[in-house]
């Protein structure tokens, strides 16, 4: 049996998407936080669990009877350790052969500050015993493109990456990559760092999106701090602006810069590109 937890987030109905296509439903476990969020999972013929990170007591009730689980990171910053501890202990608890986790791109070298919980959580993997699997995803497209409506709309991308690269890729990609390590043998005990394969600055992205659209658009560059104060006002989170920042700060000394294959070698064919994906969200 095959678990998924997050299932009925971004990336894990994806992954969800794509292992129907290989595996059964009935050997695949749906673990969701809420389970009203679960029942378009319901009708796809999923068994579907509450697995709620921060309850302890359902994730021992989860994960009964689950061989393999893939452990997508929590959203919930500062938190993530503690919840993701309860997780490895529980399938350890439960008799869990491997851990599949996301991770982010370079975790043990990156200064991004969404890395540390990420190695941290990578560290208690590999003292568990268990047999793993870690992707280290990089930066997802769609950070880029569901969001530039703004950028349609003011002419202008702000950001505060200054001329750092980002080397991107689709959420579907990356699911892809889980898909076939769920699916397939060889990647036991195996780090991968996932990354796109062509890489773009936020200038370039300004461009191609100004080209593609019909607009004149431009990149403007800012002080981090700045950035983060802009995003404020257009109503993001705290925590989700900080993040934001924080990143393009990080990606500012190559901290989402790759130029691993292990993303298309994974996936069998080349990763999604800047162009393709700014087109299917225009």
């Amino acid at each position: 049996m095959i678990a998924v937890t997050g299932a009925s987030g971004h990336l894990g109905k994806l992954v969800i998407q794509q292992l129907l296509k290989k595996v059964p439903a009935e050997q695949i476990m749906a673990l969701v936080r809420n389970p009203e969020k679960g029942e378009e999972l319901k009708k796809l013929g999923l068994p579907v669990r509450k697995a709620d990170y921060s309850q302890p007591s359902t994730l021992l009730s989860a994960l009964q009877g689950v061989t393999q689980l893939l452990l997508i990171s929590s959203s919930e910053i500062g938190q993530r350790v503690q919840q993701h501890q309860a997780v490895i202990q529980s399938a350890v608890q439960t008799g869990v052969k491997k851990i599949i986790y996301t991770s982010v791109l370079k975790a043990d070298a990156s200064t991004l500050g969404l890395a540390k919980e990420h190695l941290e959580t990578e560290k208690m993997i590999l003292a568990s015993g268990l047999q793993y699997t870690i992707l280290r995803n990089g930066w997802y497209l769609e950070n880029h493109t569901e969001n530039m409506a703004a950028a349609l709309s003011h002419s202008v991308v702000l950001g505060a990456a200054r001329d750092g690269k980002f080397s991107s890729a689709s959420r579907a990609d990356y699911a892809a990559a889980a898909v076939a390590v769920l699916t397939q043998s060889g990647h036991e005990q195996k780090i991968y760092e996932l990354a796109g394969d062509q890489s773009f600055t936020l200038s370039e992205y300004a461009a191609k999106l100004g080209q593609l659209s019909g607009k004149s658009i431009v990149y403007q560059d800012m002080p981090v701090a700045e950035f983060e104060k802009v995003l404020l006002s257009f109503g993001l989170p705290a925590g989700l602006a900080n993040l934001l920042a924080d990143s393009d700060a990080g990606a500012a000394v190559g901290g989402l810069y790759s130029e691993q294959k292990d993303l298309s070698r994974l996936i069998g064919r080349p990763t999604t590109s800047l162009v393709e994906s700014i087109k299917s969200h225009l």
